[in-house]
C-alpha cells in the first residue's frame, strides 16, 4: 500500500469504511462461489441477522436502551415485504427499502412511548411489543390481509437473465443478504463515527451530563430507535426474501432474545462483534445438531443435546471473553503487539550514541528533565528572587 493510499486512509473516515466495505463484498462474493447451495443459505441467513444484531448494538451497546421487541420489528419488515410483493409487485430494489422505512415508522411510535422509560420498565414494554405484534396475524379482522398462522407466502427472486438459467437460487439470495449487510454496517459505521454516536455515547454514559450540555436526550432515543428499527424491518425483509414465507412462527421471543445474546457475545457496542454474534446464532445450533445426529445417542437425549451444546457454547464463550469475542480478539492482538514491541527492544544490537549536548549548561529539575537555564532561553533574570530577591541582594 503506498503512502498516499495510507494517508487518504487515515485522514478520512468515509474513505475507510468504503474501503472495508469493498475489501467485505469482495470476500463474501468469493465465498458465496466457492460454497454449496446449502452453505449459500446459511450465509444469508448470517447476513440478515447480522442487520438486525448491528440495529440492536446501536440502540443497546451505544444508547443503553434495553430492548426486547427486535423480533417484533423484523415481523414488521417481513409482512410489508410479503404485502407490498404480493399486491403491487414492486421490484426487490424497492420491497427492501420499504420494509426498512415501514419498520422505521413503527419504531418513532415505539420509541416515543419507551423514551421516558428505563431499566426493567422498558425491558417490559419491549417485550409486551415482541409478544403481541406477531400474534396480530391471527387477529380475526386481520387473518385475511396477514394471512393467519399460516402467513404469507412470496414468490422467490429469480435470479437477472444475465447471470445464465443454471444460476443458483440460493446464491442469489445469499448475495442479495450480504449486500443488504454490507450496506447497513457502512452506513452505521459511518453514522456512530459522527456527531450522533458521539452524543449518544454520551446520554449512555450520563443521561443528566448530556442533557445540560444540550443534547435533548428523549428525542436522541427516538432516533436511535429509529435507526435500530430500520435495520431490524431490512433483516424481516431479508428474511421472508429468503424463505419465501413471512409467518408469525418465524417471529417468536426467542428470536428477541437470541438477538440479545448476540450482542453480549459479539462484543457490546461494537459493530464487528454483531458479525461474530451473528455468526454464533446460525453456525453453533447447526453444528450442535449435526454433532447429536452422529453421536448415535437416544432420541430422547439426541434431541435435547443441541440445546444443550449450545447453553454450554454460550457459557463459554462468555466467560472466557467478558467484553464479548470482538473485545477478546482486541485485547490479544494489543498483547502480541506489546510482547512484539518487547522483544525489539531487548533485541542485541548495536544502539543509537546518546546526543551530545551542544547548547550550553542546563540545570535538572525534580521532574528528572533537562531544561535550559533562564538567562540561556532569553528570559529575563528574576531580580525578586526569594525572601528580599537574590537581584536585591547582589545590587547591594
Amino acid at each position: 500500500m503506498t503512502a498516499p493510499v495510507r494517508s487518504a486512509l487515515s485522514r478520512s473516515t468515509l474513505t475507510r469504511h468504503a474501503a472495508g466495505a469493498v475489501l467485505a463484498l469482495a470476500a463474501l462474493y468469493a465465498l458465496t462461489t466457492a460454497a454449496a447451495p446449502y452453505r449459500d443459505l446459511q450465509i444469508a441467513q448470517a447476513a440478515y441477522l447480522t442487520c438486525a444484531v448491528a440495529g440492536l448494538t446501536v440502540l443497546t451497546g451505544l444508547g443503553g436502551q434495553i430492548s426486547l421487541g427486535h423480533g417484533a420489528f423484523m415481523a414488521v419488515g417481513a409482512y410489508t415485504a410479503a404485502l407490498v410483493i404480493g399486491h403491487w409487485g414492486w421490484p426487490l430494489a424497492a420491497v427492501l427499502p420499504a420494509a426498512a422505512g415501514a419498520t422505521a415508522v413503527a419504531g418513532a411510535v415505539v420509541g416515543a412511548v419507551a423514551a421516558r422509560l428505563h431499566g426493567p420498565y422498558l425491558a417490559g414494554a419491549t417485550l409486551a411489543f415482541a409478544v403481541g405484534l406477531p400474534g396480530l396475524a391471527n387477529y380475526e379482522p386481520l387473518t385475511g390481509v396477514l394471512g393467519g398462522q399460516n402467513g404469507l407466502t412470496i414468490v422467490p427472486p429469480v435470479p437477472p437473465a444475465a447471470l445464465g438459467e443454471a444460476f443458483p437460487l440460493e446464491r442469489w439470495q445469499a448475495w442479495i443478504c450480504c449486500l443488504g449487510a454490507v450496506v447497513t454496517l457502512f452506513l452505521l459505521a459511518n453514522l456512530t463515527r459522527g456527531r450522533f454516536g458521539r452524543t449518544l455515547r454520551a446520554s449512555r454514559d450520563d443521561e443528566i451530563a448530556a442533557a445540560l450540555s444540550g443534547v435533548r436526550v428523549a428525542r436522541l432515543r427516538i432516533a436511535a430507535t429509529v435507526v435500530s428499527a430500520a435495520c431490524a424491518g431490512l433483516a424481516g425483509g431479508l428474511l421472508a426474501v429468503v424463505a419465501t414465507l413471512a409467518a408469525p412462527g418465524a417471529f417468536p421471543l426467542t428470536l428477541s432474545l437470541q438477538l440479545i445474546a448476540a450482542i453480549v457475545i459479539g462484543g457490546l457496542g461494537s459493530l464487528p462483534g454483531a458479525v461474530w454474534g451473528a455468526l454464533i446464532l446460525v453456525y453453533v445450533p447447526t453444528w450442535a445438531a449435526d454433532l447429536s445426529s452422529s453421536s448415535g445417542l437416544s432420541h430422547d437425549i439426541a434431541s435435547n443435546l443441541p440445546l444443550a451444546i449450545y447453553g454450554l457454547v454460550l457459557i463459554v464463550v462468555t466467560l472466557a471473553f467478558p467484553r464479548g469475542v470482538q473485545g477478546g480478539l482486541r485485547d490479544l492482538g494489543g498483547a502480541v503487539r506489546r510482547r512484539a514491541r518487547g522483544r525489539r527492544d531487548r533485541a542485541p544490537g548495536p544502539r543509537a550514541p546518546a546526543p551530545s549536548d551542544t547548547s550550553g549548561p542546563t540545570t535538572t529539575h525534580p521532574g528528572g528533565a533537562d531544561e535550559a537555564t533562564p538567562d540561556e532561553a532569553g528570559a529575563r533574570p528574576d531580580d525578586r528572587g526569594d525572601a528580599g530577591g537574590r537581584g536585591e541582594r547582589l545590587r547591594r
